[in-house]
């Protein structure tokens, strides 16, 4: 019977990810199975629903509730400076290549709230290259793209961003970047100026062109094998001859398939450089 459960258990989410794909038009379905379940089973318990053909129906006939479920498999576990060796390992191996480029393009892809784009732009701003660098910062979950567009952040986390700031190699005082008001802190105008938010699906949209770095960190984790080897393609089509490619720390270029497409610049930081085939 306990095999049973889980079969049935199994067919009942693909039939919900088929769905909201038909209905709604966003792919879930390569998609690590464990991680949506987590979300979906939290969910459930949220709203009272018995089973995931109750929340089939709902998502078919409640928009606000797809919403809602969409807002919960979406990613958004993030924070400014994140990881500060990666911060300082750009700083001080892949700007020095950047600056050789008049104009230079960087692609954040899944861009969450937008803590981690802010603290490329003010990198990128302490290096001298903001005027001359267009950021794209894309995700597939509009909630998130326009509130990272907001660039408004809690206090109270902007401690823990000060010291990854500065064992990040930060130059200046991290409170420059910001205007406070009551228990909010709003990111300088002049970092949002040059950042482009836009909608953007990995799974379905197409190449984003002539980027000279790609930043997409901890979102990989949650796509299967095939999907991660078709995002890989969309990277290495997206990125000027030689350009580079960041991912999270528990992410890497892991098939033959792909170290064809990228040679390694730093394979403990997951830094990578399109290889020119």
């Amino acid at each position: 019977m306990e095999s049973q459960a889980k079969s049935r258990d199994y067919i009942e989410m693909e039939l919900l990810l088929e769905a909201i794909y038909q209905m709604y038009g966003y792919d879930f379905r390569q998609y690590r199975k464990a991680h949506l379940k987590r979300r979906i089973e939290h969910r459930m318990a949220l709203s009272g629903l018995e089973s995931i053909s109750t929340m089939i129906h709902k998502v078919l006939y409640d928009e606000s509730f797809f919403k809602t479920l969409l807002f919960d498999f979406s990613i958004n576990v993030t924070e400014m400076f994140r990881d500060p060796e990666f911060y300082k390992y750009v700083r001080e191996s892949i700007i020095p290549r950047l600056k050789t480029y008049p104009f230079i393009k960087v692609w954040h892809a899944g861009c969450s709230t937008g803590e981690e784009v802010y603290s490329m732009a003010i990198l990128f701003k302490e290096e001298g290259l903001l005027s001359r660098t267009q950021f794209y910062a894309t995700d597939f979950n509009n909630n998130v793209i326009a509130k990272a567009a907001e660039g408004v952040f809690n206090m109270e986390k902007l401690r823990d961003y000060a010291n990854n700031y500065k064992d990040s190699g930060g130059k200046e005082s991290f409170s420059e970047y910001f205007s406070t008001g009551y228990d909010v802190a709003m990111i300088e105008k002049s970092l949002k100026e040059n950042i482009v938010f836009a909608d953007h699906n990995l799974v379905t949209d197409g190449v984003f062109g002539e980027m000279h770095l790609v930043v997409c960190r901890n979102v990989l984790i949650y796509f299967n094998r095939k999907l991660q080897n078709k995002v890989f393609k969309l990277f290495h089509d997206s990125l000027v001859p030689g350009g580079f490619l960041c991912l999270g720390s528990k992410e890497s270029i892991v098939s033959i398939e792909n170290d064809k497409l990228f040679t390694d610049m730093d394979i403990r930081l997951k830094v990578y450089k399109k290889a020119i085939l």
